[in-house]
């Protein structure tokens, strides 16, 4: 068995491990990993690795000074072998997985559609990362929409909530929304829900110069700028930024032309990992690192778990098939075709409308 492991002090270096074969115990499942996706959302799980836990998901294997994380991915897995009760040979999951050739879980809350993995180093983790969906039992499921689910299911599900958290705030007074690094695909998930919405103030994309085209073509976003025409936007219109990019040069640029008007700024992705530091300018009071989960929690509260997934679900169904049009697959071989990518993925130099798949 083999598992994708990154230096947790230095993104761009990898190894692939050669695991010990795994004991499967009572109430335990072995599934064996088939397909996942790759995106730079990934990456951010590695930066944020220490503060958001991301780390503690899948512990490395082979790891005695604890240097080495593994980062999650979504994908699809088999179930190899079974000690649970109510969980089959044979059936498939979708969720969050390690990068590996297989992995064991100890599945509770079985039920119909849906199990959660119990294993005690996750029990204090965010529920939505635990649940695995059942995919067999689904009404109507084929394969025929697994790429977008597996590229796209997490980032859309984050554009649904960023969404659902811009409109529960009334935009923060603002008239418009700025997107920055508006090419990625989460950005344009979130693009696409506000162009949807028509009590949502206007929509204004930042991205490099070369991808100003083709994310005008798509027309969610009312006005398209690149990070150089930056100043171009309308500074007299009160304004809130989501940036997905977390270029802090680039923000301390935009806060500064915006000042007073620059109502709120939500931090979300870290595109420009590698520039994350906060640029001259940058307003910090009125500025806060969105987590996902935690408004999908609110909201499963608010809502209850079945009309939040009813609500989601529809919109990244709606939104994936719009996607079509655009996003292309690049489908990669095994874990030695991802050590291969990796690089050009920590890099950002993947092109926005292709999406990594890689199968086992």
């Amino acid at each position: 068995m083999k598992q994708f492991q990154i230096r947790k002090d230095n993104f761009a270096t990898t190894r692939l491990v050669e695991t010990a074969p795994i004991v499967v115990e009572t109430g335990d499942i072995l599934l064996s990993i088939d397909q996942f996706s790759f995106t730079s959302n990934n990456i951010t799980y590695a930066v944020m690795g220490e503060q958001l836990r991301y780390w503690q998901f899948f512990p490395s294997s082979r790891d005695e000074l604890n240097e080495w994380g593994v980062i999650p991915v979504w994908g699809f897995a088999t179930v190899l072998e079974s000690k649970a009760e109510g969980v089959n040979i044979g059936e498939r999951l979708f969720g969050y997985f390690p990068p590996s050739s297989q992995v064991k879980m100890t599945p509770v809350k079985v039920g119909p559609l849906s199990l959660f993995d119990g294993a005690s180093h996750r029990a204090d983790l965010p529920p939505g990362y635990n649940i695995y969906r059942r995919v067999d039992a689904e009404l109507g499921y084929t394969t025929d929409m697994d790429a977008e689910r597996m590229l796209l299911y997490p980032l859309f599900l984050t554009s649904f909530s960023l969404h659902d958290m811009l409109s529960d705030n009334d935009w923060f007074k603002a008239d418009q929304v700025i997107i920055g690094s508006a090419s990625s695909k989460t950005s344009i998930g979130l693009a696409y829900a506000l162009h949807e919405d028509n009590a949502a103030p206007k929509v204004i994309g930042l991205t490099s110069q070369g991808n100003v085209e083709s994310i005008t073509k798509l027309g969610i976003y009312d006005t398209v700028f690149s990070y150089e025409q930056l100043e171009s936007i309308d500074n007299q219109l009160a304004a809130v930024i989501v940036d997905m990019s977390a270029n802090g040069q680039m923000l301390g640029r935009l806060h500064s032309h915006l000042t007073d008007n620059m109502h709120f700024c939500s931090n979300v992705g870290l595109t420009h990992w590698d520039n994350a530091q906060p640029g001259a300018g940058y307003i910090q009071e009125r500025s806060e690192m969105f987590f996902a989960p935690s408004q999908i929690q609110k909201r499963m509260k608010e809502w209850g778990p079945e009309k939040f997934q009813q609500k989601s679900s529809e919109f990244i169904m709606r939104t994936s098939l719009k996607s079509r049009s655009w996003l292309t697959m690049n489908n990669i071989a095994g874990l030695d075709g991802l050590n291969e990518i990796y690089g050009e993925v920590c890099q950002g130099k993947i092109p926005p409308e292709q999406g990594i798949i890689v199968s086992l």
